[in-house]
């Protein structure tokens, strides 16, 4: 079977469940074409989708037609800032994207009781030839709850997905804790 490119990703389908009720928007983390915040939308949650990269938030846009996605172009990298107030989002998705230094930036946008659901590349991608190989975007075994050690973690798994090809991840399902 022939894989979508336009698919979610098949962890964020496993992890809508954890998701609590919406009351505040959510965030899609460098969206690019917005293949995981258009899905969510389709739950009926206000989206923004933010990315530096603006023909991709307006093909986002496009396929989005009347869901609730707002498209917010930012580069969060210069500076290491996420245009959006503290505590305004019920959940944050972090898909394929790693810059541990954003780590707090997402802890202050998540609002008490928030979601983030992450899933990314670890060092083990570079056995397969493809993908990351720089270990700037590259988790080592155990650092993804380590970077997100204020929040109370639900679910968390490292290895190989085969989603359509064999890729070494690590998946994270962490809430915030209530003050």
């Amino acid at each position: 079977m022939a894989h979508d490119a336009e698919a979610p990703a098949d962890f964020l389908g496993d992890a809508l469940s954890y998701l609590p009720d919406a009351r505040r928007p959510c965030l899609d983390l460098a969206c690019g074409r917005g293949r995981n915040a258009i899905a969510l939308a389709q739950t009926g949650r206000v989206v923004v989708a933010l990315d530096r990269n603006a023909e991709a938030l307006r093909e986002c846009a496009a396929r989005a037609g009347s869901l609730p996605i707002r498209p917010v172009r930012s580069d969060i990298e210069q500076p290491l800032q996420i245009p959006l107030e503290s505590g305004s989002c019920d959940a944050i998705l972090v898909f394929r994207f790693l810059n541990r230094a954003l780590a707090p930036e997402i802890e202050r946008v998540l609002a008490p009781g928030g979601l983030l659901i992450y899933e990314t590349f670890t060092l083990h991608q570079r056995e397969f030839g493809y993908g990351p190989k720089n270990a700037a975007f590259l988790l080592d075994d155990g650092e993804l709850p380590a970077l997100f050690a204020d929040l109370g973690v639900e679910f968390h798994q490292e290895g190989t997905f085969d989603s359509p090809r064999p890729m070494a991840l690590a998946r994270l399902i962490a809430r915030k804790r209530r003050n």
